[in-house]
């Protein structure tokens, strides 16, 4: 077992599969200590070669509420941004197959996190969503991913509306791959059944071709939307509002400017 302040690393079947554990937090808040401890497990995963697989917990109840509203402010806005993009560009580079378990809440960076997966199990009782234009922003990464996997419809309705899915629908609308009431285990048991018995580097031959151009087209989009958020969205009354009255428990006054 591998462990840290923000991730604990549990190996199985012999290091063939790892199971990751990341919060530091009731929420497991993506804060930037969470992302960098992530990314060096997605770049140590990159140099396991007989690893097949990497199934991603939250610990405790939830998967993750998401990235910190703090860190979204102006001051901390850029650096955030940078950091989960290369959080996530470290998981596509690897080249193993994640899967993720969601339990309790999965929202906004988590979802994120959750949908660069190869798979998502989640638990009947799982929330998932982007609730950032409740917080008067949107979701870069989940702008670029979530229409890949769910389809451009179901993708905007999200990032638009800000609300939550219950696992059934998520199901229903592609996001969510399957409903267990133990979401970990299950995800242990797919591994185990479909992955164990290939060679890990056809494997990772195979991931490499069933994701050809997904690393390009994230990397070149998230320059343009990350534009669009530090130069342009965050120069907002707006904006600001909203992250300040999350921060500050009261409603938003929006000004629609």
């Amino acid at each position: 077992m591998l462990t840290g302040d923000a991730v604990r690393v549990e190996t199985a079947d012999e290091g063939a599969i790892w199971r990751v554990f990341f919060g530091d937090s009731r929420g497991n808040v993506l804060r930037r200590p969470v992302m960098v401890a992530l990314r060096g497990v997605f770049r140590a995963a990159a140099g396991e070669v007989g690893l097949r697989a990497v199934v991603l917990e939250g610990e405790g109840e939830h998967f993750s509420f998401g990235t910190s509203v703090q860190e979204h402010l102006p001051a901390e806005a850029a650096r955030m941004l940078a950091t989960f993009r290369e959080t996530l560009l470290a998981l596509l580079d690897s080249h193993v197959p994640h899967i993720a378990a969601v339990r309790g809440r999965c929202l906004g960076g988590g979802l994120e996190l959750a949908a660069c997966c190869h798979r998502i199990f989640a638990s009947p009782v799982a929330e998932l969503g982007q609730p950032e234009i409740r917080l008067g922003v949107f979701p870069p990464i989940a702008s670029l991913l979530l229409p890949g996997r769910i389809g451009r419809g179901a993708a905007e309705e999200l990032c638009l509306s800000g609300r939550s899915v219950t696992a059934a629908e998520a199901a229903a609308m592609g996001l969510v791959d399957t409903v267990a009431d133990d979401p970990g285990e299950a995800a242990l048991a797919w591994a185990r059944e479909n992955l164990l018995g290939h060679s890990a580097s056809s494997l990772r031959f195979a991931v490499r071709a069933a994701r050809h151009g997904l690393r390009r087209r994230l990397a070149d989009g998230l320059q343009e939307l990350e534009r669009l958020y530090l130069d342009e969205l965050m120069q907002t009354r707006d904006a600001l509002e909203g992250l300040e009255s999350f921060l500050e428990k009261r409603p938003p006054r929006w000004r629609d400017e």
